[in-house]
């Protein structure tokens, strides 16, 4: 329905925020492509609580939703998608300016077995097939340039089944399956571990099983032992070389308040930045996201009687800390690492220290 306003103001921030409206009531169901910042990617990678969890941590990332798609039945909810021809699949809102498609799409295989053509991993079935859907004529360029390279990397001995399919309407799913992960942790990660899914992800990527590649232009790498007995004080060898935990609030960085990035203690490889630091009440730094997510893999860890996510750094494979879901907006995520496996570089010393493309991160915070 159309209203026309002789009042030009009123129309014009009608447009500016119409995107942002639907995006937040999930009432436009095909949720086109917008003009603005924002852009959408829609994809199924077997069950949406993973695919949700997995993208939703990438910078750049403004929202993932789950739903219903790429069938023909109309209103599809949980108990009838299947029925009516739909998979499971989620809808990735995202700042193009941080983030390309081509990196969603990086992500997105590191995340899904793509020669799994009869659904992923223990859920089986046509409504669990991992499809790329495209928006436009670009984005289906850039999914068959991605599937074929993927094939050509001799990664898989299968052939690719991953289909990629023109984007029509999305359903969003019931509000109990959003943010499942955060939820419901421990139903999430006994059911991510159980399906297979975590296990093959890990044998398959190995160190590269996080969400993207590791930072481009420069290599990191881990010192010997001798050299690393030399390099670390006893506390930063036993946290980050034995799994070790420092004391809460009695630690370099739980309370640092100033801009810069943080990296490994080990390798210099950098992992979070001062502008996504927070005062979690740990008494531990703590982060809604990672600087780099390639830099960084994560791993189950059952110690203590208990299932947590480890936070290792990728080139130096230190322990770093873990992460956990409940920290606050945008991510939902609290990555509580320890003082000693980090060191800080002040946003002033950057550049001589050789992490200057970081630099613009701060100068664009102050304009």
């Amino acid at each position: 329905m159309k209203k026309i306003s002789i009042y030009i103001a009123a129309l014009l921030l009608v447009m500016t925020y119409q995107t942002v409206g639907a995006a937040e009531r999930g009432g436009n169901k095909n949720m086109e492509q917008t003009k603005v910042k924002t852009r959408i990617a829609t994809l199924a990678g077997g069950c949406f609580w993973c695919t949700q969890s997995d993208l939703e941590k990438l910078p750049g990332v403004l929202k993932v939703v789950s739903g219903y798609t790429g069938g023909t039945g109309p209103d599809p909810d949980y108990e009838s998608y299947m029925e009516k021809g739909h998979v499971e699949a989620v809808q990735v809102f995202y700042d193009p300016a941080k983030i390309g498609y081509e990196k969603l799409l990086d992500a997105f295989w590191r995340g899904i077995d793509p020669t799994d053509g009869g659904g992923q991993f223990a859920d089986r079935g046509p409504h669990y097939r991992s499809v790329i859907f495209y928006h436009d004529e670009e984005q289906r360029r850039i999914a068959e340039k991605s599937r074929a390279a993927l094939a050509k990397s001799g990664r898989f001995a299968k052939p690719i089944a991953t289909e990629i399919l023109k984007f029509t309407k999305f359903y969003e799913a019931e509000e109990y399956h959003q943010g499942y992960s955060k939820k419901n942790p421990q139903h999430y990660q006994s059911y991510r571990v159980g399906s297979g899914r975590q296990s093959f992800l890990e044998k398959t990527w190995k160190q590269e099983s996080c969400p993207l590649p590791p930072t481009a232009g420069k290599t990191y790498s881990k010192p010997g032992e001798q050299a690393l007995r030399k390099k670390l004080t006893p506390l930063q060898y036993e946290v980050t070389q034995e799994e070790g935990t420092e004391h809460p609030f009695q630690n370099e960085y739980w309370n640092n308040k100033r801009e810069g990035i943080y990296v490994d203690i080990v390798s210099g490889e950098p992992l979070f930045s001062s502008l996504d630091k927070y005062d979690s009440g740990t008494g531990w730094p703590s982060f809604t996201r990672p600087l780099e997510p390639g830099n960084l893999v994560e791993k189950q860890d059952r110690n203590l009687l208990m299932s947590r996510t480890e936070v290792r750094s990728r080139s130096g494979n230190s322990h770093l800390g873990h992460v956990f879901p409940d920290g606050p907006a945008p991510t939902g995520l609290r990555y509580c690492m320890n003082s000693a496996a980090l060191r800080f570089i002040p946003k002033g010393d950057l550049e001589k220290e050789g992490y200057g493309q970081y630099r613009k991160l701060f100068e664009t915070k102050s304009r």
